[in-house]
């Protein structure tokens, strides 16, 4: 029932991705970036090309997927391309009009360079990068039903892992198990590889895991995330093994008012640009605005990281029904990192979070 509710969705998705077609008189769309293929067909497989035309729309997948694409797809037509997708698609069975999109941001070059080589004269090949993007990034209920029930998740594990963190205990330890709890929950995988990170280690960002032990007195970054249904979570707290000094203490706490100020700034209406610069002003006043090198946040969906980036550079207009993180940080090289990860969904009255763990200071 599920499906249907969402494939309800999804023709009005498609009756704007043919919308915006239009507009740049494409008469059919080649749709490669495996993401957009399940937003829009409800496709799981791991090959699939998705064609777009102001009448058809057509999955092509191989034998492996036949069943898997009967189960998942009632929107579009399945065609299972035993010689390959390119010698289907010019078959003759798929007007192509006079100009094709292909995404040239997906799509590998050889594969594109063969498409265009095969294409009727008259057929001009038009590459298209982020097509997609302002059309995925409002959702629709069935799928902040999903983000909600992943978040779940992932709240769920953490605060399971949180009583095997100790002295015995390895980054990849805790790392491994986050992964193992969030399949048993349900999970399909996790959403990217958990980041684990202790001490000095915490200052990198993108810490992987390592076989270090935990040591008291040192942050931990636990930095996490899963799919359910296709749509992933976000999530990043960051906790100590027993007491921390009163340096660690007043970082941890200027990263926490600062990502709480970010809950309470964003709003609809407002450029994704204006919010970050204004968590980001905050930090640089308490004197780290070096130390904290990244954009304040990202949004999430199929993909963990799409848009709206949520960053300096990003004009982006902030409106209701989208949804993103906001995740300042402060990374001391040598020393400390710390991070605080909400993933929100922005309403008509701010910003509101999935995940509801306390943002205190744990110190375990």
């Amino acid at each position: 029932m599920d499906h249907q509710f969402l494939d309800g969705y999804r023709e009005t998705d498609l009756v704007r991705v043919r919308e915006k077609m239009a507009a740049l008189n494409l008469g059919a769309l080649i749709v490669s970036d495996l993401s957009v293929i399940r937003w829009l067909s409800g496709f799981s497989g791991s090959n699939a090309r998705l064609l777009v035309t102001p009448e058809r729309l057509v999955l092509f997948t191989d034998f492996r997927y036949r069943e898997q694409a009967a189960t998942e797809v009632g929107i579009a037509e399945t065609v299972i391309a035993s010689d390959g997708f390119a010698p289907e698609l010019f078959s003759g069975a798929y007007p192509l009009g006079p100009a094709v999109g292909i995404q040239s941001d997906s799509m590998m070059w050889d594969e594109a360079q063969r498409l265009c080589d095969r294409l009727d004269p008259m057929t001009a090949a038009v590459p298209l990068v982020s097509f997609f993007d302002d059309l995925r990034m409002v959702k629709n209920r069935i799928e902040l039903m999903h983000l909600q029930r992943a978040a779940s998740i992932s709240e769920q594990v953490f605060e399971m892992i949180l009583p095997l963190i100790g002295t015995q205990a390895t980054e990849l330890d805790i790392a491994a198990e986050i992964t193992y709890q969030h399949k048993k929950l349900g999970a399909e995988k996790d959403s990217f590889e958990p980041i684990v990170a202790s001490g000095a280690r915490a200052a990198m960002p993108h810490a992987k895991p390592t076989a270090s032990h935990f040591r008291p007195g040192e942050l931990i970054v636990i930095d996490m995330g899963c799919v359910s249904e296709g749509y992933a979570s976000d999530q990043t707290r960051t906790v100590a093994l027993g007491r921390v000094s009163p340096e660690n203490r007043a970082i941890y706490s200027i990263v926490a008012d600062a990502q709480q100020l970010g809950l309470t700034t964003a709003r609809c209406g407002m450029s994704a640009a204006e919010l970050d610069g204004t968590v980001r002003g905050y930090i640089d006043r308490r004197g780290y605005g070096e130390a904290f090198g990244h954009s304040l946040g990202h949004g999430v969906g199929i993909d963990v990281h799409e848009e709206p980036r949520i960053s300096s550079k990003n004009s982006r207009i902030l409106g209701e029904n989208m949804v993103f993180t906001i995740e300042p940080g402060i990374y001391l090289p040598g020393r400390l990192g710390v991070r605080i990860e909400d993933t929100v969904l922005l309403r008509s009255d701010g910003a509101h979070p999935f995940q509801r763990f306390t943002k205190k200071l744990l110190e375990l």
